[in-house]
């Protein structure tokens, strides 16, 4: 059996034309069913698509947002730059008493 459907025997192409003495009527309303089915499905997918691809800009956008506030805001804190810094205290360490005598 080969792939691409030419000699295939398992679901040989339908050309409407050229098999047209061959098929039956009541194949060309299957046909046409499972093409409007098939083009329902197509098209509830595409709109849930849609609404997919909205939400997460949405949300992306929220992310953004939320981080780039975060970046001004803390810009504008100036609460570290007005600390001081403590006084260095110099400890003397005891003189040992080897050196003493």
């Amino acid at each position: 059996m080969q792939a691409d459907g030419k000699n295939s025997e398992f679901m040989p192409k339908v050309d409407l034309i050229r098999d047209k003495d061959k098929l039956k009527y009541s194949h060309l309303i299957y046909m046409k069913q499972a093409e409007e089915i098939a083009v329902s499905k197509a098209q509830m997918y595409k709109t849930r698509r849609n609404k997919c691809v909205i939400s997460g800009v949405c949300l992306g956008g929220i992310a953004l947002g939320i981080y780039f506030y975060t970046i001004y805001a803390m810009k504008q804190e100036t609460f570290l730059n007005n600390l001081e810094e403590p006084e260095k205290i110099i400890v003397k360490q005891p003189t040992s008493k080897s050196n003493i005598a």
